[in-house]
């Protein structure tokens, strides 16, 4: 079987990471491709913006009815608090080497995945045991 595993960095922009998810879903019906190409996502959730744990529950129901009493709180849009990192996996056959090798030079170089830092693990990279574990871990 013919594997590679893109990953892909959005960093915090989840806009950019829900239209790559919306294109290859897309591509998914379009080409027939349901179980040749699969998509996770793994969310790195940043140490600043988690919350500590020593906060008392008390603490924290007054900290949420503040937010929630406040007018402008509704108006203001969360700030991304996690790193966003698309992984896709392609399971192609041996016979279907020519498609596989079409889609990793595609998926690159289509408008949501171009502007993002990417990283290609092929089948017969030395991560590629580490990447593909990683894969099946995130749900």
């Amino acid at each position: 079987m013919a594997q590679s595993i893109l990953v892909f960095d959005f960093g915090t922009n989840e806009e950019a990471a829900q239209q790559a998810r919306h294109k290859i879903e897309g591509w998914k019906q379009a080409f027939r491709l349901d179980k040749k190409v699969l998509l996770k996502f793994e969310r790195e959730e940043s140490a600043a913006t988690a919350e500590p744990a020593e906060k008392k529950p008390a603490e924290k129901k007054s900290a949420e009815k503040k937010k929630a009493s406040a007018p402008e709180a509704k108006d203001q849009k969360p700030e991304p608090s996690a790193k966003i990192h698309l992984l896709v996996r392609l399971d192609f056959s041996d016979h279907e080497k020519l498609s596989h090798h079409r889609w990793l030079d595609r998926i690159p170089s289509e408008e949501p995945f171009k502007s993002v830092k990417a990283e290609v693990v092929r089948h017969t990279d030395p991560a590629f045991a580490k990447a593909a574990e990683h894969f099946d871990s995130l749900d």
